[in-house]
């Protein structure tokens, strides 16, 4: 299944630009930058300085940059909100429920 701003919460997250929009901790809101690695309960990010940051899932809105190919070519960048909590869950469990979502 193609990735889509309706199913992003069942899909692996790295590669993907990201941006926290909210957050119980202040110092993290407006952290932008590219997911190079998932927990369970943390999404790393690595910035524009070449540094990581540790994020929460919990509590954290992240919004998301999601490109869409045809041909293998870019042509649209979407851009989705998602609530942390609904990524709280081992990367490999998440995505295994894609199946589950299908035959809803």
């Amino acid at each position: 299944m193609q990735l889509s701003p309706s199913n992003l919460i069942y899909h692996e997250l790295i590669g993907l630009a990201c941006k926290v929009v909210d957050s119980p901790n202040s110092c993290l809101i407006n952290i932008r930058g590219k997911v190079v690695n998932e927990t369970r309960n943390m999404i790393v990010m690595e910035t524009d300085e070449m540094c990581e940051k540790t994020v929460p899932k919990h509590g954290t809105t992240f919004v998301f940059q999601i490109p869409s190919r045809t041909s293998g070519k870019i042509q649209l960048i979407q851009h989705t909100q998602v609530n942390g909590n609904l990524l709280l869950s081992q990367p490999a469990n998440r995505t295994k429920n894609i199946k589950k979502a299908r035959m809803r």
